[in-house]
């Protein structure tokens, strides 16, 4: 009798995993529908997109939309492509995400194992930051941009982007640091250690995860961001995502879409590799900031 039992259970997780899977599967690919839509339409002539269904494959496959794209497409009133708005990108997120981390590390680092006065209330000032909208810090961060001298270029939207997120990588960093025993710090403090030589040779070499973490967040937002970089970019420091919207309102006439749908896979492609490489690394430095705090 038991042995039935036991044998109806083991049957009935059987099927519960593989309606699972199955669910899950069909969620995977309804999800993917729009990217496989963009992609076999990225490497078709235009004029199959046009005579033909979107979903079917391509009778002549074609790279020459994504070199248009990238190089010759008419972005506004000059034919340029999105190859210099691709690097305005990178050397904005770079230097932002970069910073941001670091600031935010040493941030937590302080909110933790150095305890003054006020800090609890100057961590809740930081958390406060990361709910308000972004249309809130647009006039005032367009007047410290004037008057800083750095308005419509790089280094202004590093500027804006690294203040916007330092309140995301603070919360990362103090909670993952919270879990860290302050006996550690105290230890290295009677031994000598200062206050930059405890971070770099304690803190920093154990915090992999929690950097992880942080590089991601940063890394996709300032990439897909649109609004800062629409707000305080100049004409020659416009990211790649307000290139590719330009790309697509500058097109008169028949729509190339061919190469928007190549343009929006090449400004995709950062992200969708950031994740690859590292997004299975995301949930456990979230995790692991999650014991205390």
């Amino acid at each position: 009798m038991s042995s039935a039992i036991q044998s109806n259970v083991v049957h009935s997780g059987r099927v519960a995993r593989v309606v699972i899977h199955v669910v899950l599967l069909i969620a995977a690919l309804f999800y993917l529908l729009p990217l496989f839509v963009m992609l076999i339409n990225s490497v078709k002539p235009l004029s199959q997109i046009l005579d033909g269904n979107m979903m079917s494959l391509p009778h002549v496959w074609t790279l020459k939309p994504w070199s248009e794209a990238w190089s010759t497409a008419q972005i506004g009133v000059e034919p340029t492509g999105l190859r210099p708005y691709f690097l305005n990108s990178i050397e904005m997120v770079v230097p932002a995400v970069a910073i941001s981390t670091m600031m935010g590390a040493l941030n937590g680092y302080v909110l933790t194992k150095w305890r003054f006065r006020g800090d609890t209330f100057l961590f809740g000032m930081m958390l406060f930051s990361c709910f308000i909208p972004f249309q809130i810090v647009l006039i005032p961060m367009a007047r410290v941009l004037g008057i800083l001298g750095i308005a419509g270029t790089v280094p202004g939207l590093i500027l804006v982007h690294t203040v916007y997120g330092l309140g995301f990588t603070t919360l990362y960093f103090r909670n993952y640091y919270a879990a860290f025993p302050t006996e550690l710090v105290r230890a290295a403090q009677i031994d000598g250690a200062g206050f930059f030589r405890i971070f770099w040779r304690i803190l920093l070499p154990l915090s992999g995860p929690i950097i992880v973490v942080a590089v991601i967040w940063q890394f996709t937002n300032i990439w897909n961001d649109f609004l800062f970089g629409s707000s305080f970019a100049g004409q020659g420091s416009q990211p790649m995502t307000v290139a590719l919207n330009n790309l697509v309102q500058s097109s008169t006439g028949s729509k190339p879409y061919n190469i928007h749908f190549a343009g929006a896979i090449i400004a995709a492609l950062p992200t969708l590799i950031v994740y690859i490489v590292s997004g299975r690394y995301f949930v456990r430095g979230l995790m692991a900031g999650s014991v205390k705090g």
